[in-house]
């Protein structure tokens, strides 16, 4: 049995201590997002996920902007200072990607496939889980870290206008990324038994 794919799944972490030291040019991450998208599957092969890449100046504004939306969120200073350190982590990162849905294309499909209108939504949640994923393990194959955060949708609306989002454009996730400085920590699995049934073996 080959266990390459599973061998790049058990290196995939949740990586918070990223850098910029990047080997992978700009121009080849650039590819590895795009074709880590174009060949997650989605429903029907609608390919309702669209990305943004931020590098350099692009990737510090946008974390600017979440931290300073996250001021008018937070109870009191104190909190905020600590929300200001975990955002500093994710601006310490070499670039973020922003993940939306094209939400057009999902009303189109239910518009138009009225037996499964009601799951083209749902299914459009799986495609850009499958999308982030398949981009997360195109990094740890080439050895670099990252995190997805959901800082949708308070900052929807900001975002939209510092990068001419088109309005039909849902932000569903973002994924900082770069240089692996600090290993995570060990990981935790529940009991197979809790969470596998084989029948018919």
């Amino acid at each position: 049995m080959k266990d390459t794919f599973l061998n790049i799944e058990k290196n995939r972490r949740t990586i918070y201590a990223l850098g910029k030291n990047v080997e992978l040019s700009n121009d080849e991450i650039e590819n590895l997002v795009k074709d880590a998208i174009k060949e997650a599957p989605t429903a029907f092969n609608n390919q309702s996920t669209r990305a943004i890449v931020l590098f350099g100046a692009k990737h510090d504004e946008f974390w600017d902007i979440v931290v300073n939306r996250l001021h008018d969120e937070v109870p009191n200073e104190e909190v905020y200072a600590k929300t200001v350190s975990k955002i500093d982590s994710f601006k310490a990162a070499f670039g973020t990607v922003l993940f939306f849905t094209d939400t057009d294309i999902v009303k189109s499909f239910e518009e138009n496939v009225p037996l499964y209108a009601d799951n083209f939504y749902d299914w459009s949640e799986q495609g850009i889980g499958i999308a982030n994923y398949a981009f997360w393990l195109a990094l740890t194959d080439n050895n670099l870290g990252a995190s997805l955060q959901h800082y949708n949708p308070i900052v929807d609306e900001l975002v939209a206008d510092a990068f001419d989002v088109p309005a039909n454009w849902r932000l569903r996730s973002q994924m900082p990324f770069g240089s692996i400085e600090a290993a995570a920590g060990d990981k935790d699995y529940i009991q197979d038994d809790e969470r596998f049934r084989v029948l018919g073996k």
